[in-house]
């Protein structure tokens, strides 16, 4: 892996911040709220991988290119820019969520921030991405799709029919594989003998790189690449970014199977406090701004939470709609 540069604005050091500043700070939100049973159902946090999505973000064109991803999808969400308040009530099974209330905090999705998802069958999203890239070639863009999953999906059967294809038809997409080292509780180590898991693309010629995901800088250096590579009609780009979730699987995982010096080793690493350390560091940013940022954040954040409280429950005439493309499928009564 190599090395970051260390050549960014003092505005890209203050995006990436506040950006994952955000999803840290909505994830403990959503962490409370789960333990006072507001939010029900599976729920996957982020906390920890955040430099993933912020080094995405500054390398790809916001509201063009295509994101998509498994369950663990709330900062990616929100990265993409839908609001806090439409993730917050989807959470809630709300009319005003981003899919109507009836997706939940696994499959969140807008069609406007070209967010398609959001997966809760592993491994699901990744043909699903490649076809995504696939319509941007057939049109003849230059757009590309970001297809994210877990180390976990890799061993998905889908997953080396989509890199075959994609490479056979050099389809604009980066996959990339969000390596926090656990498949639900089941360690990689445990899943196969070959620890480098991006080597699965070497075998399909597909240009293929492990990348430090604590770091928003080489994810941004990695990502930058895959995309030009990927704009040019080079075809695909397979990312292990090596990374860690601070909380177990879902909100119902104690995570008893990691040890707490493991934890504490990540944590000294935790991209949140060394990109907040560099920006005091290099003069960007006072503490006094920092504390004020972390004020304007709390509100956005608190105010997701009245706007989720404080918004309807689908109709029930809502049961039927969006399930069939034909508005009047016959055998729906």
């Amino acid at each position: 892996m190599a090395k970051a540069k260390n050549n960014y604005s003092k505005e890209t050091y203050i995006e990436w911040y506040e950006l994952m500043l955000l999803i840290r700070r909505f994830e403990e939100k959503v962490a409370q709220l789960y333990g006072q049973q507001k939010i029900k159902g599976f729920c996957h946090l982020y906390n920890g991988q955040e430099a993933v999505i912020a080094g995405t973000m500054s390398a790809i064109r916001k509201g063009e290119d295509s994101l998509i991803t498994a369950y663990r999808d709330h900062g990616h969400a929100i990265a993409v820019g839908v609001t806090p308040n439409e993730v917050m009530a989807e959470m809630y099974g709300k009319a005003t969520g981003c899919s109507k209330g009836k997706g939940g905090s696994m499959h969140l999705f807008s069609k406007e921030h070209r967010f398609f998802g959001g997966h809760g069958i592993v491994g699901g999203q990744i043909p699903l991405g490649a076809g995504i890239a696939f319509a941007e070639k057939f049109q003849g863009t230059d757009r590309v799709c970001v297809c994210y999953m877990g180390d976990g999906a890799v061993r998905q059967g889908a997953l080396h029919e989509t890199f075959n294809m994609a490479m056979l038809w050099k389809l604009p997409v980066i996959f990339v594989c969000e390596n926090n080292g656990y498949a639900m509780g089941t360690s990689v180590e445990r899943t196969t003998n070959m620890m480098d898991i991006y080597k699965i693309g070497l075998a399909y010629d597909m240009p293929s790189a492990a990348v430090d995901g604590m770091q928003c800088e080489t994810m941004h250096e990695a990502m930058k690449e895959a995309v030009e590579r990927a704009r040019k009609g080079d075809g695909p780009t397979f990312l292990e970014v090596r990374t860690y979730r601070y909380r177990g699987h879902s909100m119902s995982d104690p995570a008893k199977y990691r040890t707490k010096e493991e934890v504490e080793e990540y944590k000294n690493r935790d991209p949140l406090e060394v990109t907040r350390q560099k920006l005091l560091d290099l003069k960007f940013l006072t503490q006094e701004d920092l504390d004020a940022m972390e004020a304007r954040i709390h509100d956005v954040v608190v105010e997701s939470v009245t706007f989720a409280e404080n918004s309807p429950y689908p109709s029930a005439d809502e049961l039927y709609s969006d399930v069939y493309a034909e508005p009047n499928y016959p055998f729906a009564e």
